[in-house]
């Protein structure tokens, strides 16, 4: 007997209530046959049982046996979101165990694993000769396109509970062509990364010949993980490299270690071999800690064994390495800091004895209200020690009081005051080790009081202008400050100064504490501004002059030397985001010749562009001030996209200095730096490049030549 239940046109016909052991129906109809125990659905068929569902056109269910088969317009689905899609399946009536024809697996992630045939057995899908590709097979208009990229293999293994696909007999297709065989391949499949080898690079270097690196990725918990690489050398012993990430409750934690042994040339213009397989690495490392809204604590470190070893294997072309600490506490209206560092220098025939060592920095503010005359004070307190294995060892303290107004008047000017007093103690010794004069300050106990006064006025006017809105504002400021005894102290932290737009109207154009600028000085100039929907326009150009006839401190050659300073200024256009150019200049005050010249420009889209750079300093500065040399440089970089996926980017850098910047150079005036060309690919799914680098400066075993980098990476496909 058999009996038949037509759906109504609202609600489709369902099975009775579904049970532990029986399968939950919904079709358009349902037909039961109680002789044979068949149940036989049909019309967007829909049938569900412990998590796993099977859409389709037509289900037949044969309660004796077990057996579910389904055809039409097939998806199953499973627990974990993955959805099998085919022609034709055959299941057990737990609905998880079956073989399903012209099979398609899309992932939770929308990768897509598809075979003509496969099974899923206890939730793991097997694929027999199958592909995988996490790239997108339809474009945006809904037509097939073929993926970039995909996985073939004889079998693939599927487990959506541990959410990893395995591999037997695999080979990456590109475009179609065969070109990497990865027999052991297995990756994780979601937004988790799971343990695995990641794709290997290739890549050939003067320095070291052919590279290749191989990389294994462990995810040791959640929040940890460490990454360790070999990278082989046809020219040099393999390099080991070992990264370790964690992210903690508070802050994270990033480590990284390189290490080799191999032969070490010296530094110096003969190549001296200093070392037969020595020891040779790196070490650096960075974390912050964020204990409350208040409290951080932060500290980086590097260290390099020898001074060519980063230039040597392509890691950094820094030519100091920095290690430092600091434990902050920022509030409302104080701040407070307790920090150290250490400088290890890479330069050659610098002599690491002379790298300071500051230990302890402790710096503490607080800004208050100030009653009665308004604004606000900043009370300040201030120590440092630095110390030199083989130079100057200096300690400084000082406290100082600041107070600060700033009120429209009635006339809409800007009006600022301020004023400043500070009390400095030094201590220092081994002073004739410092290898510039002016910088060594006198032996033993000094002292230095500061004081000064200043008041600034901006005066803003606008109006229409070139169909849109231009801002002309002036400004004047004054500044009086009484004779301060900067020679007698230590300067350590104040000599790289120079005259600049950003610091034309500063209290103190010296950087850092250790010199002050003293006298009576007026500082003019003005800013102008022009805002249209499509452009933008911002102008300013100053210049300062001393009041007072005292002998200045500044170096000459820094604009600032004489009564009257250099002009200085800065221009910057935009148009949409086509056009940025920023040109910052400095004029001679007696015969308005460029003491500095910088240009930065970028224009095009993003896909295709052109970056420039030009930077010539030719201040008249004297050979004797180390932290300030003239130079004369262009940088040039661009990109541009030959179709939708393929571009050609490249960059240069040329070292133009000549006598007329620096009279002791004995280059010609243009000494390349290094060259850079490359082609890229890259889609919703693939990326690779190659690169060609020329570099021209040779020291010790990091040799001139030319190097070759190729890069590819997959999309779901690191490990």
């Amino acid at each position: 007997m058999s009996t038949i239940a037509m759906a109504q046109s609202d609600t489709p016909a369902a099975a009775p209530q579904q049970t532990s052991d029986q399968i939950g129906f919904a079709a358009a109809v349902v037909e039961y046959d109680s002789n044979t125990e068949i149940v036989t659905a049909k019309g967007n068929v829909i049938a569900s049982r412990e998590g796993y569902k099977i859409y389709a056109d037509n289900i037949v269910w044969n309660r004796t046996t077990g057996q579910v088969l389904a055809e039409g317009n097939i998806r199953a689905i499973g627990p974990d979101g993955d959805i099998a899609y085919g022609d034709k399946i055959e299941l057990t009536d737990a609905l998880k165990d079956g073989v399903i024809n012209n099979m398609l697996v899309v992932l939770a992630d929308e990768s897509r694993l598809a075979a003509n045939r496969g099974a899923r057995k206890d939730g793991v899908y097997t694929l027999d000769y199958a592909a995988y590709t996490a790239c997108k097979v339809e474009t945006a208009d809904g037509c097939p396109k073929k993926p970039s990229w995909e996985v073939k293999a004889l079998k693939v293994i599927y487990d959506p509970a541990k959410k990893r696909v395995v591999y037997q007999g695999a080979r990456i297709e590109l475009f179609g062509l065969p070109v990497i065989p990865l027999p052991f391949l297995s990756h994780p499949v979601g937004t988790k990364a799971g343990s695995g080898f990641l794709v290997p690079s290739i890549g050939f270097s003067r320095n070291n010949g052919v590279e290749l690196e191989q990389s294994y990725y462990w995810r040791i918990t959640q929040n940890r993980d460490l990454t360790g690489s070999v990278t082989a050398f046809s020219d040099a012993a393999p390099l080991g490299r070992v990264n370790f990430r964690s992210l903690e409750k508070y802050g994270a934690v990033d480590l990284t270690a390189y290490g080799t042994y191999s032969d070490r040339i010296s530094t110096s213009e003969v190549a001296t071999s200093v070392g037969s397989s020595v020891f040779r690495g790196y070490l650096e490392g960075a974390g912050r800690f964020q204990f409350d809204p208040y409290w951080s604590v932060s500290a980086s470190g590097r260290y390099a064994s020898d001074r060519t070893f980063l230039r040597r294997y392509d890691i950094s072309r820094d030519d100091r390495l920095r290690s430092t600490f600091s434990a902050e506490r920022i509030g409302a209206n104080s701040y407070f800091s307790l920090s150290g560092w250490a400088v290890q220098t890479l330069r050659t025939g610098d002599p690491q004895g002379l790298a300071p060592i500051a230990l302890p920095e402790i710096d503490y503010r607080l800004r208050i209200n100030a009653p009665v005359v308004g604004g606000s004070f900043q009370l300040q307190a201030n120590s440092l020690a630095i110390a030199r294995t083989e130079g100057q060892d200096t300690q400084r303290a000082f406290a100082s009081a600041k107070w600060d107004l700033r009120t429209i008047n009635g006339l809409g000017q800007e009006v600022s005051f301020n004023v400043l007093a500070r009390g400095d103690v030094y201590n220092s010794n081994d002073n004739a080790s410092t290898l510039t004069a002016i910088y060594r300050g006198e032996t033993g106990w000094q002292t230095r009081s500061i004081f000064l006064a200043a008041a600034d006025v901006k005066w803003p006017f606008v109006g229409q202008a070139f169909g849109g809105t231009q801002i002309f504002t002036p400004r004047v400021q004054v500044v009086a400050a009484p004779a301060i005894s900067n020679l007698k102290i230590p300067n350590e932290d104040s000599r790289a100064v120079d005259l600049e737009d950003s610091n034309l109207f500063a209290l103190n154009r010296f950087p850092g504490y250790d010199r002050f600028e003293d006298g009576y000085r007026v500082t003019y100039g003005f800013d102008w501004a022009l805002r249209k929907t499509d452009f933008t326009a911002d102008v300013n150009l100053g210049q300062s002059y001393h009041l007072s006839n005292r002998t200045s401190i500044f170096p000459d050659g820094t604009g600032l030397s004489d009564k009257a300073s250099d002009i200085v200024g800065r221009s910057e256009f935009r148009f949409k985001n086509i056009l940025k150019l920023t040109h910052r200049f400095r004029l001679d005050k007696d015969n308005l010749a460029i003491r500095r010249n910088e240009i930065d420009a970028t224009v095009g889209s993003r896909g295709t562009y052109l970056q420039a750079g030009y930077l010539k300093l030719n201040r008249n500065i004297g050979p004797t001030l180390e932290d300030l040399n003239d130079r004369e440089e262009i940088r040039l970089a661009g990109r541009v996209r030959l179709a939708r996926f393929w571009s050609v980017f490249g960059s240069t850098i040329l070292d133009l200095t000549g006598t007329n910047e620096d009279p002791t150079i004995v280059s010609d005036g243009f000494d390349p730096i290094r060259h850079r060309l490359g082609v890229s690919y890259d889609d919703d799914c693939l990326s690779l490049s190659l690169t060609w680098r020329r570099d021209y400066q040779p020291v010790g075993d990091s040799q001139r030549g030319n190097s070759f980098l190729f890069r590819l990476a997959f999309r779901n496909l690191g490990v």
